[in-house]
């Protein structure tokens, strides 16, 4: 392993951690939600949900790949900055990287919001419908999403093996939960939960017919479950924090995309094979859903509360991976200069940035508000995928530009061997992601909201447009330091 400087933060994290930074950062309101809520959010998308995710999975793997050959050349805190600054231009690092930090700011707040439904369901299924009530009150929703959002702000900043012994016995109980939930959706079928359904609502379930194949729904509800699919890249945000990170950063990526599109896939396949499309399809116009709450109507008590317990574990285990993310990469644009650099300041004894990680925490809480006076979770959802298809398709490009601009940076890059096969398969990368956000920018500029600033576009546009005023105010102040720029910062 390469001799590092030291940052101030301390290279704790193995293979397993970082595998399970990255897999708890995907697995949660994008496999227990998204999924269910996507007939609302796409109408027609119908029985092609399985499909749509088999078209989302392919250019998240091809970034996935990016992300893996870019960590073995700079595996630093921050990657995704670090790469496209130094493999691009400085101002494409900090807007490809601003914009992952917004979108995915916002969408902690959002995991800590819908968390409180799963609780509501939970207390409902053991017959506290009291309880669940008062769960659905407005301002009661807000207060307990800001203390989830307070308490795992709290462990990311006391970090250490305090992270890894929390993140991995979760990790291991939300798998177990989850196979669970597998278990009864394939052990049932329709039949059973038609059944089920008129015993326990009298409502009869009533068949509706397939809708006509649509290119253009497909697409465009590969582009909201590709958001499952994103959170392998706190994997590389955690470069700087990382043990052997030249080998671990590509492994831990590889392993987390992989171990979570086979989950992913196996999961919804089960809940589609036990509960129609077309069920879903009409309650969700009426009601926030989640799998679980219609496993309720399938299982008894213990069980349906024992499978809300694993949808609330997996949502709680988003959290520290997310929140580490997004405060590694304010660390290293304080690291570089950008902003203010008290957030690049490392608490002495626990090692982590704690002004970086508060001060992204703070935008997080603007993500809770946001879902609370729009009363739509996929506003934040939405703002996460234009955010994050647009710094993936510049991590992809920053593979095919590193060897350009920097052969002594991309000598380290994995695939080294076969740099035509990396670049094509980068190249691929960047069309296939373009294709989803060109079709999840038309279906969210065509969406029938009330107000224009509740569409994920002309949001991202405006921080965006602040951002990079932002930069270009920081690069001409700095005419004469912007060498390092051409380097990796310290270890």
């Amino acid at each position: 392993m390469k001799k590092e400087e030291s940052n101030g933060l301390d290279r704790h994290l193995n293979l397993l951690t970082l595998t399970a930074t990255g897999i708890c950062s995907m697995v949660g309101a994008s496999i227990y939600v998204v999924p269910i809520m996507i007939q609302k959010n796409v109408p027609g998308i119908g029985p092609y949900v399985l499909v749509a995710f088999l078209i989302a999975a392919v250019p998240a793997l091809f970034a996935a790949l990016s992300y893996a050959a870019l960590a073995s050349a700079m595996p630093r805190a921050g990657g995704s900055y670090i790469y496209a600054s130094r493999s691009l231009h400085p101002y494409v690092g900090f807007v490809a990287s601003f914009s992952q930090w917004f979108g995915l700011s916002l969408v902690i707040g959002v995991v800590a919001f819908v968390t409180i439904p799963f609780f509501r369901d939970f207390f409902n299924a053991l017959g506290f419908v009291e309880i669940g009530a008062f769960l659905t009150i407005p301002y009661v929703r807000l207060f307990l999403a800001m203390a989830i959002l307070g308490f795992f702000t709290f462990t990311n900043i006391k970090g250490g093996s305090f992270y890894a012994n929390t993140l991995i016995p979760l990790m291991i109980l939300m798998f177990i939960l989850g196979g669970i939930v597998m278990f009864f959706g394939f052990y049932y079928d329709k039949t059973d939960f038609a059944l089920a359904l008129l015993d326990k609502t009298g409502q009869p379930l009533i068949e509706k017919p397939v809708l006509a194949f649509s290119w253009q729904t497909l697409f465009t509800g590969a582009s909201i479950l590709f958001a499952s699919f994103i959170g392998f890249d706190s994997i590389a945000q955690a470069g700087g924090e990382a043990k052997n990170p030249y080998k671990n950063l590509p492994k831990a990526i590889i392993l987390a995309i992989s171990l979570v599109g086979l989950y992913y896939f196996v999961f919804s396949a089960a809940v589609y094979h036990s509960i129609p499309w077309w069920y879903i399809a009409e309650e969700a116009k009426q009601k926030d859903l989640t799998a679980p709450g219609l496993f309720s109507i399938l299982l008894n008590p213990f069980w349906s509360a024992i499978i809300l317990s694993g949808a609330a574990i997996a949502l709680l285990n988003d959290l520290p991976g997310m929140i580490l993310s997004v405060s590694r990469l304010v660390f290293a644009w304080a690291k570089d200069g950008i902003i203010n650099p008290v957030f690049a300041q490392v608490n002495p004894k626990t090692k982590t940035p704690q002004s970086a990680i508060l001060f992204s925490s703070f935008i997080s809480a603007l993500g809770i508000l946001g879902c609370h006076f729009a009363g739509d979770i996929f506003l934040g959802i939405d703002i996460m995928v234009t955010s994050m298809l647009v710094n993936f398709i510049l991590i992809c490009l920053s593979v095919v530009f590193l060897p350009l601009k920097n052969k002594t940076l991309s000598a380290n890059m994995l695939g080294y061997q076969f740099p035509k096969i990396r670049t094509i398969l980068a190249l691929l990368g960047v069309f296939l992601l373009s294709i989803l956000l060109v079709f999840h920018t038309i279906k969210d500029l065509n969406s029938s909201l009330s107000h224009w600033y509740f569409k994920a576009t002309w949001v991202w546009l405006i921080v965006m447009t602040m951002g990079s005023i932002w930069f270009f105010l920081f690069w001409l102040k700095n005419k004469n330091g912007k060498s390092h720029f051409e380097e990796l910062p310290e270890g």
